[in-house]
């Protein structure tokens, strides 16, 4: 296996993308390319910088990567803004399911193979597309959806309001960081990874409402559950750390979060407060595992308040719809429901507004919003619901 710096400029390459495991390396190298140079690129943008500086003749692209990580979809998306030539690409994933296969080929992407390997399956594979390549790509040409493009008007006004809006709540940021760590040690802030615009994914910025080691605590608040779990206790008592069903398939958790050294699990409000067959299986009234402050500012949602802080770096809007958690955006991979990410990423949406306060909403409900928003999308739009969304925000829910 080749590295980026003793290439064959007159053999084809087949590119290799965040591939760090040993066996893989020797599986790779024993797969039958039909001589064409394996090249190791040790994340998407070293490929992109070399592919461009050497003109390197790459054949294809295999990619160990998820397909809503950095080096999947994010990758192909950086691939064709910078108008590399078309070329197959794979991916390598651990995890995989019906939805994502969609997501993956309407997105432009040739194959995905799950882990393990087949050796015989994947070498077809890549033959065949590299050999009918062109054919493929006259024949079944590729329709992508295109990225939400914020404008200027509303990008200068994301910026001006929301600089003013750290400046002028400096004060309060100072007073809730104090208060968050006089009642409970660890960070003020954290981060946790969401799906943004067009599936991408950032650091989510929020103050802490929740004890650092509250998914540990889930074992010793079962008796405050207020649905019939009995199938669930047993299962709990037999494994030392609380993992979701998804997190349960590797033995450790997949969705971590993080703040300054600390660092626990995303899905422990889900977890707790998760739907089964459309019905909550785990509930808790007056959850003891969040602070005392961490309710105020929950209820306030004064939490929210550090993702100004995305706004500035152009992860969000100040108005659109909200980012999600990478496991929920990926069951949102059908018609249907993929339009809620051509819209922005925002603070503040139509759901919000029109619900909050309201009483329970439902998946499909919040989705048509979601949707009717990415639809009707202005400028305009977006200054009547900021207006709209002061009132809401002081309306007394706890989320």
């Amino acid at each position: 296996m080749e590295n980026p710096g003793s290439i064959n400029p007159d053999i084809q390459i087949i590119a290799l993308v965040g591939f760090a495991e040993d066996f893989l390396h020797s599986f790779l190298e024993n797969c039958d390319f039909e001589g064409r140079q394996l090249v190791h690129f040790d994340n998407g943008m070293i490929l992109v910088q070399e592919w461009e500086a050497k003109k390197l003749p790459i054949a294809a692209i295999i990619s160990h990567s998820e397909i809503l990580s950095n080096g999947g979809l994010s990758l192909m998306e950086t691939l064709k803004n910078r108008n590399m030539p078309s070329i197959p690409f794979f991916l390598v994933v651990r995890y995989f399911n019906s939805n994502l296969r969609i997501l993956a080929l309407t997105a432009g992407i040739s194959d995905v193979f799950r882990l393990p390997l087949q050796q015989n399956r994947l070498e077809k594979r890549v033959l065949f597309f590299i050999h009918n390549w062109a054919s493929l790509i006259k024949e079944l040409p590729v329709h992508t959806r295109s990225i939400y493009r914020t404008g200027l008007a509303k990008r200068i006004f994301d910026v001006c309001f929301a600089g003013m809006a750290l400046i002028m709540l400096f004060p309060l940021f100072i007073l809730v960081a104090l208060a968050i760590r006089l009642e409970s040690k660890g960070p003020a802030f954290y981060y946790s990874l969401r799906t943004g615009t067009g599936f991408k994914i950032f650091k989510f910025y929020k103050f802490r409402s929740m004890y650092i080691n509250a998914d540990q605590k889930v074992k010793d608040l079962m008796h405050l559950n207020q649905y019939n779990i009995d199938q669930k206790k047993e299962q709990l008592k037999q494994d030392d750390a609380v993992l979701c069903e998804a997190c349960m398939q590797t033995g450790k958790c997949q969705y971590p979060i993080y703040a300054d050294g600390a660092k626990w699990c995303e899905k422990d409000d889900v977890y707790v407060n998760s739907q089964k067959n459309g019905s909550a299986f785990f509930k808790i009234t007056n959850d003891p595992r969040i602070t005392k402050v961490g309710n105020f500012i929950r209820n306030t949602s004064i939490d929210e308040l550090p993702q100004l802080w995305n706004v500035i770096k152009g992860d969000m809007s100040i108005v659109g719809n909200r980012p999600l958690p990478i496991y929920e955006a990926e069951k949102l991979t059908t018609d249907k429901s993929v339009l809620r990410f051509a819209a922005p990423a925002g603070l503040t949406g139509l759901w919000q507004v029109e619900k909050r306060g309201k009483g329970k909403m439902s998946e499909e409900e919040r989705l048509m919003l979601d949707n009717t928003y990415a639809k009707n999308q202005s400028f305009i739009n977006d200054i009547k619901l900021i207006l709209r969304t002061i009132p809401a925000i002081f309306q007394k829910e706890s989320v």
